[in-house]
């Protein structure tokens, strides 16, 4: 670990941070508007963008980027937070029986990229996230108005709203997950900031899930150590 180098990468919705505590990293969020945090020095700080540039004066010189990436058959289009997440899920995961590596980002969109044992990008899908589905319904229909609250009900069909759209969006989520993840043929890994309220429950079937939701900050710091 390099003494004061700190990570940021820029998301569609927040910033995320890791946070060099000389032993170990703390990872934080924080909201676009916010002010940047006191303990950051920007002339130290490692980032990554997806998102638009918040008004910070980012060095340019300290930026990663997907063409800075060493992975076969990644496109340069392919976002950096896909690339990372893949270096790192490659670098952490045991694969003795070399399946095939299925990343589930949930996120401001869930994007799930998939690649071999060896490392090579097969290809993804990306569809709108948790609070993106949500914020969709209020923002096109009359009635609907997002909950705050994320609890997600046992029921299958609910007479609340709320908790119908809660449902609905969580069930369309893992759909697209069930639809895509072979458990014979795959090694699921699931990264970003709804990854824990979704992962749960598909890891209460399937044990074998892993759930890690810095993965792409965990990945940035391998990739400058490297």
């Amino acid at each position: 670990m390099i003494d004061d180098i700190n990570f940021l990468l820029v998301g569609n919705s927040r910033l995320h941070w890791a946070e060099n505590l000389k032993t170990k990293y703390r990872y934080f969020h924080t909201q676009r508007d916010h002010k940047l945090p006191h303990s950051i020095n920007l002339n130290n700080l490692i980032w990554a963008s997806v998102g638009k540039l918040p008004d910070l004066s980012l060095k340019q010189e300290n930026e990663i980027s997907t063409q800075d990436i060493k992975l076969n058959n990644l496109p340069d289009h392919f976002g950096v937070d896909r690339a990372l997440a893949c270096l790192e899920a490659l670098k952490i995961i045991e694969n003795p029986s070399r399946k095939e590596l299925l990343i589930a980002d949930c996120g401001t969109t869930l994007s799930l990229t998939k690649l071999t044992a060896q490392g090579s990008i097969i290809g993804g899908q990306i569809t709108p996230g948790f609070l993106t589905q949500l914020r969709s319904m209020e923002k096109y229909t009359k009635n609907l108005e997002a909950p705050k609250k994320y609890d997600i009900p046992i029921q299958d069909f609910l007479i609340n709203t709320k908790d119908s759209m809660l449902k609905g969006v969580f069930n369309s989520l893992m759909g697209v997950i069930n639809l895509t993840f072979n458990p014979s043929k795959d090694i699921l890994i699931m990264c970003g900031g709804d990854s824990e309220l979704i992962g749960s429950v598909l890891k209460k079937k399937n044990k074998e899930i892993i759930i890690a939701p810095n993965l792409v900050m965990q990945g940035m710091i391998t990739h400058f150590n490297r």
